[in-house]
């Protein structure tokens, strides 16, 4: 009897599993067959899920773009008091910071590719964007997209920080300098 696959399944498995491959050897220069020996499939079996690299990689950014929403509201409690969600999302990129400082890499490489190789089509990551700040909108209730978009842009930041090893802040000191500075902020408006 023929083993039944879940088709839908085995993408997404293949998509989560390249991410590593895709951050740790760059987007721009890992080839779909390096690719699919580090899946540990055939390149036929690859190409069967994703036409291109670039159809791989934006189907990647999407599927980890609605895990890593879907995670966070699954790990953080909903009903805190609007200075304590924002801990907690302040919390969550602390904990996970290696894993988003990796994605941010990642990000970049593909749009340093695509801007050499005359294709800068960057609705995938403006879309990431605007799905981020959404999600974070609507865990904070914030309707002032300027501040979403101030811890959005504090947090990439903070993660570039660690380009420079420890020559820079502490993370820990500078989530925790964010917290002060939303809480006088809620001060403030109360």
């Amino acid at each position: 009897m023929p083993k039944i696959i879940d088709r839908e399944q085995y993408r997404k498995q293949l998509l989560h599993k390249s991410f590593d491959l895709l951050a740790e050897k760059s987007y721009s220069k890992i080839t779909m067959r390096e690719i699919a020996k580090g899946l540990a499939v055939s390149t036929g079996t690859l190409y069967h899920y994703f036409p291109s690299k670039e159809s791989l990689f934006l189907q990647l950014v999407e599927e980890i773009t609605q895990r890593d929403i879907s995670l966070f509201l699954a790990e953080v409690e909903p009903n805190l008091s609007l200075k304590h969600r924002i801990e907690a999302l302040i919390d969550y990129v602390e904990k996970y910071q290696d894993y988003f400082f990796k994605q941010n890499l990642l990000f970049i490489d593909f749009y340093q590719h695509q801007r050499l190789n005359g294709g800068l089509d960057m609705e995938i990551l403006q879309d990431v964007w605007e799905k981020t700040r959404q999600a974070i909108a609507e865990y904070l209730e914030i309707s002032d997209m300027a501040k979403i978009d101030f811890m959005l842009t504090f947090f990439d930041g903070l993660l570039f920080g660690k380009l420079y090893e420890g020559k820079c802040a502490s993370f820990s000191e500078q989530t925790s300098l964010l917290k002060r500075l939303m809480t006088y902020e809620l001060a403030l408006i109360n």
